[in-house]
């Protein structure tokens, strides 16, 4: 969101001072304006080819409960090319502008066209069956081509009707039925648009605000529900069955946009939903009993009285607390361990947040010792200089040699992989 802000307010670009990159970004508008809609086409002309466009206009169905006073997240100037403005951007700025200019001119381009064939083969009492696709036209692939799809199409096997086949091989395979994938951050979101829950401006501080009270934490990209979490959550669905549904909240935006629009009265809202919420407080209230969630123990020694000190958490998350409250207050910060030893003093390293909430490590001998990075350190060291090394991105994790005029790269190797 903050990203998205910067490129809206305004970027300072080599040569033409402060632009605003893109369009208003608090929206889930599909509408496009005629003015944009012909910067488009005229690009698409001009520097793709007049055959990637459509014979009619694309026109996308809006939701009827989107913000459409403006229309949707656009580039400015279609002309604009990401490439073009690299040097003016950060990296983080110039992936977002990337990704919004390609959705938008990809948006406006014709259809990929696909060519599909599928087999029956026939090997004594059984079938098999064999499903073949080429791509005749890119179409909007040749801009939006998020999956390498235009890179991943089976070629046609060279098969007519009827026509006898060799066996090369059979290769056996048995597959299981696997549990629904956790949640990520791009995943939930998905899943909230879907049911109609939140607004786009809503959508990243749903996320901030589970995590911060630790209701979930991230384990790699993974949302994972914690203790606290699940205890709250019961409580919620034994005691407000009628708030925790994933209707609610969808039904209660609904009823909103028909206040705004004048067809309902906000004092009949509020009167059909609060006497049996209030009924439902007063009962938890009375029924409710005291949950206590236990403190985690860890070897840490209190400086004051001696006694090992527990994890706590708190509003900003967990900290250190000595156990002997309130006789003993000693508290600090709790750094989660990174599970690698420092590279310049051999201290542990430990995983900290910056004021803005950016995850970062250091090491525990701080101030002493001056090691940061904002990526995770690695065990290995480099095999061409020798400086240390880390971790970037997922599936497969990269380990990228720390020395920027080295630029040693690999692909991390699973620790039970020989």
């Amino acid at each position: 969101m903050m990203l998205a802000q910067q490129l809206y307010e305004g970027v300072e670009i080599m040569g033409n001072g402060t632009v605003g990159l893109v369009s208003y970004i608090r929206t889930d508008s599909v509408r496009v304006s005629d003015e944009a809609y012909t910067q488009a086409t005229e690009y698409i002309k001009e520097n793709i080819g007049g055959e990637f466009l459509p014979a009619e206009r694309n026109i996308y169905k809006t939701k009827k409960n989107a913000q459409d006073a403006h229309e949707a997240i656009r580039p400015t100037y279609s002309s604009r090319t990401p490439e073009s403005l690299k040097s003016s951007l950060t990296n983080d700025q110039y992936k977002l502008y990337k990704l919004i200019w390609e959705r938008f001119i990809s948006s406006q381009m014709a259809p990929a066209v696909y060519e599909t064939m599928s087999a029956s083969i026939e090997a004594g009492e059984y079938i098999f069956r064999i499903n073949a696709s080429a791509i005749k036209f890119k179409g909007f692939l040749d801009i939006y081509n998020r999956v390498d799809e235009t890179e991943n199409i089976a070629k046609f096997p060279k098969i007519e009707e009827n026509c006898v086949l060799k066996v090369k091989s059979i290769v056996p395979e048995q597959h299981f039925t696997q549990p629904p994938a956790r949640y990520t951050d791009a995943s939930l979101i998905k899943t909230l648009e879907e049911l109609g829950i939140g607004r786009p401006s809503t959508y990243a501080p749903i996320l901030a605000t589970i995590i911060t009270r630790n209701y979930v934490t991230k384990e790699k990209k993974a949302i994972c529900s914690t203790e606290l979490g699940e205890i709250v959550n019961g409580i919620m669905e034994e005691y407000f069955p009628e708030i925790v549904n994933i209707s609610f909240t969808a039904e209660m935006e609904d009823e909103l946009d028909k206040v705004e629009d004048g067809t309902d009265e906000w004092k009949i809202v509020i009167r059909e939903f609060y006497p049996v919420f209030s009924e439902q407080l007063d009962n938890a209230m009375e029924k409710l009993e005291k949950v206590d969630i236990k403190d985690e123990e860890t070897d840490v020694i209190c400086e004051k009285c001696g006694r090992c000190m527990v994890i706590k958490l708190g509003r900003y998350g967990k900290f250190l607390a000595c156990p002997g409250y309130p006789e003993c207050s000693n508290a600090k910060p709790f750094y989660e361990e990174a599970g690698v030893d420092c590279p310049k003093c051999g201290g542990r390293v430990l995983k900290k947040k910056s004021k803005k909430g950016r995850t970062f490590y250091g090491c525990e001998n701080n101030p002493d010792c001056d090691f940061v990075s904002w990526e995770k350190p690695a065990k290995e060291k480099c095999p061409q200089c020798g400086s240390y090394m880390t971790e970037k991105g997922h599936d497969p994790v990269k380990l990228v040699c720390s020395n920027q005029q080295c630029g040693f790269v690999t692909e991390k190797k699973e620790e039970n992989e020989e």
